[in-house]
């Protein structure tokens, strides 16, 4: 019995927002195309009716985890009142919550160094889902200001993406905590 398109596509979707999740929380090269097709409810041999390659499931998989996180924390953040909105973000995304969660958090942040060594078709979707990030970012900043907003989203947006990545990374609790408090409160002093 052949599938509908419908249910193919829905089943490919599954797939991609399986491995978004399994990629950023064990990363890209632990993460084996068995226990991934698994983790989706469906059988290793099934993974080439929809992907060629593990390359073509990543590129896909990361175009889908770099928008999302970030269209709902700015989402979110925009039911803040307008010069509150910067600091909900940089304190949601520097949260102890998002440390914890990798896998349903910043792609940039869960994959960053395996992502600089990518195929060129995936670090295209990184290029673009970082540029969104930091005009998310930009969008919730003061455009009164008479400096570049950009530049400093660019800088806000490498800050943030830093820190997580390094709170992560240690294993000393209390600095972990740390790394997070004081890099919000000087990002956040750093643009006002």
């Amino acid at each position: 019995m052949r599938k509908s398109r419908e249910e193919t596509a829905r089943t490919r979707a599954r797939i991609v927002a399986t491995a978004a999740e399994e990629f950023r929380r064990s990363g890209i090269a632990a993460t084996g195309l068995a226990s991934l097709m698994g983790a989706a409810g469906l059988t290793h041999g099934g993974f080439y009716k929809h992907f060629t390659s593990k390359d073509q499931l990543v590129t896909e998989a990361c175009a889908s985890l770099m928008m999302s996180g970030t269209d709902v924390l700015v989402e979110r953040a925009r039911k803040e009142p307008p010069d509150q909105r910067l600091a909900w973000f940089v304190n949601a995304y520097l949260s102890p919550r998002h440390r914890d969660d990798a896998a349903h958090g910043c792609g940039l942040a869960a994959l960053g160094a395996e992502l600089a060594r990518g195929t060129e078709e995936t670090r295209d979707v990184v290029t673009e889902g970082l540029n969104h990030m930091v005009d998310a970012v930009a969008s919730l900043m003061d455009p009164s200001e008479n400096t570049d907003i950009r530049a400093r989203a660019q800088t806000l947006t490498a800050g943030l993406i830093g820190a997580m990545t390094l709170a992560r990374a240690v294993n000393d609790a209390a600095l972990s905590e740390e790394l997070l408090a004081n890099t919000a409160k000087t990002l956040l002093a750093s643009v006002r």
